[in-house]
């Protein structure tokens, strides 16, 4: 059972919480605000200094508030790539029913971006992911090199579209521990080449400027994904083939 004084410090801290995200979504606090002192900003909001100074470290580790030492605590940039850092941890924390829920997520929105990406990459976009796909065919037996490769890849064709908050939840979706169950089976099962050839399929229908033809590929390599981490999570990675 929870103690009392912890209960009151806790109930004290979400108060805290709440009254700075008030003040930043107010523009009070806009990005990179330098906020008041500890002691005058929680007489400034009726709060205990305790509860301020864990409010303080709870925004700071959600990437909200950068405590500077020596110099102060300020709001950050408050990018998406910073609030949503926290994903792909928690994704890598997901059991494994659930880690399949999260590839269905990506179905939903992976093809989706790679259709936009086909007419907003530039050519330099282009020629990297080209370099990308031969980097990929020379390490089309390690495991880890292919990993890089991988998330290298979507990451590009994702970051193409312009929208740095979808391409942080999908690098967060996506994140290495999905990646490397499923690079993995694909490995084991002597499919990974069958895979670099999708996503060159990608490749080609983003040169191509189709955003059709790119979503259709894009789609066919989150199910091949999908279906071979099934496999890997119920421990047959025969079935992926089949």
């Amino acid at each position: 059972m929870c103690d009392p004084a912890e209960r009151d410090l806790v109930a004290l801290t979400d108060d805290a919480i709440a009254k700075i995200r008030l003040m930043i979504q107010s523009g009070e606090l806009p990005p990179g605000a330098r906020l008041p002192p500890e002691p005058q900003l929680a007489a400034q909001m009726g709060l205990s200094r305790g509860g301020m100074r864990e409010a303080v470290k709870v925004l700071e580790s959600a990437r909200v508030l950068d405590v500077r030492r020596g110099d102060g605590t300020y709001v950050t940039s408050l990018a998406p790539r910073l609030l949503l850092e926290g994903v792909g941890l928690a994704v890598d924390l997901l059991r494994d029913d659930t880690l399949l829920e999260v590839m269905e997520v990506r179905r939903m929105l992976e093809p989706v971006a790679t259709s936009v990406a086909a007419v907003r990459m530039s050519e330099a976009d282009l020629d990297e992911l080209s370099t990308i796909l031969d980097n990929m065919r020379a390490a089309a037996d390690d495991h880890e090199k292919l990993i890089g490769f991988d998330t290298a890849f979507h990451h590009t064709v994702v970051a193409a579209t312009g929208n740095e908050t979808l391409t942080s939840l999908l690098d967060g979706l996506s994140s290495r521990t999905v990646r490397a169950r499923v690079w993995r089976g694909l490995i084991e099962g002597r499919a990974a080449h069958k895979t670099i050839d999708e996503h060159h399929s990608i490749y080609l229908a983003l040169r191509s400027r189709d955003p059709l033809l790119a979503h259709a590929s894009a789609l066919l390599h989150v199910n091949t994904s999908e279906a071979w981490l099934r496999a890997v999570v119920a421990g047959r990675a025969d079935d992926a083939t089949s």
